[in-house]
C-alpha cells in the first residue's frame, strides 16, 4: 500500500468513532488537572511534550513499530505483547492499554480481517493497544512511517480531547497545542521506526504518579 493510501484505514482505525472506547481514558490527566499540575494551555503542552520525549507516547511508538515488524512471528509477537502489558505501571494504565487493544482486535477481525489480527484474537489473554494496532497494520501492508505517525498523533489527540472536557483548555487552545507538538511527533515517530527494544525506557514520573493517584480520586469522569 502506498503512503498516500495508507492513511485511509488509519484514519478509520484511529478515529474517535472506532469502537475501542478511547474517549473514556485520560491517561492520568484527570488527576493532574485535579492537583493543579495541568491548569492552562502551557502546562498541558509541557506535560504532553514530556510524554512524547520521555514517556508513554515514545514507548508506545516503539512498541507499535516492533509489533509491525514481528507481526508474522507468533512467538515474538506474544513475547512483545507480554512486555507491553508489563510496562503498564499502574492498574489503570494496564486497563487502558488492554481494554483498548482487545476491543481494537475485536473490531478489526469483524470488519478488517487479516492474519495477524486473527492470531491475536485467538489468544486467551488481553492484547496491548500498540501491539494490536501495529500487528493489524502489518497485516494490511500499511507502511511503517504512516502507521507510527498516525498512532502518536491519535494518542496526543485523545489526551487533548480529554483536557478540553476537563476544562483547563478550550478547543482553540487544543488545536494550537496539536500544531505546536506536531514536529516533535514526527521526530519521535521517525526515531521509533529504527529503534529496538533496548531503546525502551521512560522517566515521565509525574505522569505515572498521576495515573496511580487517579485510582483513588473521589470524583472523576474518566476510567484512567
Amino acid at each position: 500500500m502506498s503512503e498516500r493510501g495508507a492513511f485511509l484505514p488509519l484514519l478509520v482505525w484511529l478515529s474517535p468513532a472506532f469502537p475501542v472506547g478511547a474517549f473514556a481514558y485520560s491517561h492520568g490527566l484527570e488527576a493532574a488537572v485535579e492537583s493543579g499540575d495541568i491548569h492552562d494551555a502551557p502546562s498541558l503542552q509541557a506535560w504532553l511534550m514530556d510524554l512524547i520525549d520521555h514517556g508513554s507516547i515514545r514507548t508506545d511508538a516503539i512498541l507499535t513499530a516492533q509489533a509491525w515488524r514481528v507481526a508474522q512471528d507468533k512467538a515474538a509477537l506474544q513475547e512483545l505483547n507480554d512486555l507491553a502489558l508489563a510496562l503498564a505501571n499502574s492498574r489503570e494504565r494496564y486497563l487502558e492499554t488492554s481494554a483498548q487493544g482487545t476491543a481494537f482486535i475485536t473490531a478489526i477481525t469483524a470488519a478488517w480481517a487479516c492474519a495477524p489480527a486473527s492470531e491475536l484474537a485467538s489468544w486467551d489473554m488481553p492484547i496491548a493497544y500498540p501491539i494490536a494496532v501495529g500487528a493489524s497494520a502489518a497485516g494490511h501492508k500499511i507502511p511503517l512511517p504512516a502507521l507510527v505517525e498516525a498512532y502518536v498523533l491519535a494518542f496526543v489527540g485523545n489526551l487533548i480531547s480529554a483536557a478540553v472536557r476537563l476544562g483547563p483548555v478550550g478547543q482553540t487552545d487544543g488545536q494550537k497545542i496539536t500544531a505546536a507538538v506536531l514536529a516533535r511527533l514526527r521526530d519521535i515517530a521517525h526515531a521509533a521506526q529504527s529503534a529496538s527494544l533496548d531503546d525502551l525506557g521512560a522517566v515521565a514520573l509525574r505522569s505515572d504518579i498521576a495515573a496511580m493517584q487517579h485510582e483513588t480520586q473521589y470524583s472523576r469522569l474518566f476510567r484512567s
